[in-house]
């Protein structure tokens, strides 16, 4: 077991995983929050920050508290101490629905589609809470996704797992979030597609200064392409730091990360 890290900050002057432009504005802070499940305590005072044009990962064991952070931050979980601020503004006890309004938008783990749906109609629920949302914000879509664009018109339930991952995060976007929360979305899919959505999402954050907070058993796979990786253990922050430095402190990934 190496020696605990502790939660170190790291500079926001540093370079991106994959050469993204460096950036200084933290859009989602978490400050020492805690969370239960009845006497669980799943997150025991959890800080850290999410910054504009990079991954954040968040990595960890199975019953880490890696879930329950997200579910946290949206709203779906309400903390027993601490708070989440999203571009300065404290939304701790913001309600669920109105997260998306203030630039948040949550995918949860499974793939969530509305099966009967095509594809085109699942996304449009992706932009019930902006109102009136012009064709050319689809066709961004569809042009990051080329696969579902060849299939908007097919039910979504005929779509393979790395497809119905695309149509998740398409729809989320729709939602012009500026903090994107993804679960596992490598999860049940084939080496190749992890690659293709990864590296889709990397370039989606170079280019709009997005910020994502993205959750991930698969920590191999996720310092390649984050830019800073945090490790939960027991609910509790191990250390903070960039994804480089993670990945090649080899104490560090045997004892949490599985590789």
């Amino acid at each position: 077991m190496p020696e605990t890290h502790g939660s170190t900050a790291v500079s926001a002057t540093g370079g991106t995983a994959a050469g993204g432009t460096a950036t200084t504005t933290r859009l989602l802070e978490v400050e020492n929050l805690t969370s239960t499940y009845g006497p669980v305590r799943a997150l025991d005072g959890v800080s850290l920050s999410a910054e504009a044009g990079r991954i954040t990962a968040v990595l960890g064991a199975n019953g880490a508290g890696k879930t329950t952070l997200l579910r946290t931050v949206s709203g779906l979980v309400r903390p027993v101490s601490g708070r989440v601020v999203l571009d300065g503004e404290d939304i701790t006890k913001a309600p669920v629905e109105a997260m998306v309004g203030k630039g948040m938008a949550h995918v949860p783990e499974g793939r969530g589609v509305i099966s009967e749906l095509t594809v085109e109609e699942n996304l449009r629920v992706g932009a019930l809470f902006r109102g009136k949302v012009g064709n050319e914000e689809y066709d961004r879509v569809y042009d990051l996704f080329p696969r579902i664009a060849e299939r908007k018109n097919n039910a979504a339930h005929t779509l393979s797992g790395g497809e119905r991952q695309m149509l998740v995060i398409g729809r989320a976007l729709l939602a012009k979030p500026r903090v994107l929360l993804l679960d596992e979305p490598s999860l049940g899919l084939a080496p190749r597609i992890v690659a293709q959505i990864f590296g889709l999402l990397r370039k989606l954050v170079d280019s709009e200064n997005l910020s994502v907070l993205l959750v991930e058993q698969n920590a191999r796979s996720a310092l390649s392409v984050a830019d800073v990786g945090v490790v939960l253990n027991l609910g509790r922050v191990v250390v903070t730091d960039s994804a480089r430095t993670l990945m090649a402190d080899e104490d560090l990934r045997h004892a949490y990360l599985g590789f």
